[in-house]
């Protein structure tokens, strides 16, 4: 069984920066894409950020420019640099992972890190 361990979370002031982590463990033979998404209060889960095998990248609108997706293939470990972080970025973040395992294709979900962005 794959989980998803995340880290990275916290309390940080408005400009400030956050780095999260996310590691999948497990037998998995193939990941696809890694990713993360975010769910403010009262609001839908939504996209942050997503990178494919082959590096191409997909960011939400509301973070371009400011958020960094990247992957490290061989520890199975996708990372999230948010900088110049706002209020609004306030949310749970999800660490999101497609690929191969024992039981098939999945779609795997991280268990969430809150981060918080005071003004």
């Amino acid at each position: 069984q794959v989980q998803l361990v995340e880290s990275g979370g916290g309390l940080v002031q408005a400009g400030g920066s956050l780095r999260l982590s996310c590691v999948a463990s497990g037998t998995i033979f193939y990941i696809n894409t890694m990713g993360w998404y975010r769910q403010a209060p009262g609001k839908q889960r939504e996209l942050v950020a997503a990178i494919a095998s082959g590096d191409s990248t997909n960011y939400a609108d509301s973070v371009k420019g400011r958020f960094t997706i990247s992957r490290d293939n061989a520890k199975n470990t996708v990372y999230l640099q948010m900088n110049s972080l706002k209020p609004e970025d306030t949310a749970v973040y999800y660490c999101n992972v497609k690929g191969a395992t024992i039981v098939g294709y999945r779609e795997i979900w991280g268990q969430g890190t809150l981060v918080t962005v005071s003004s």
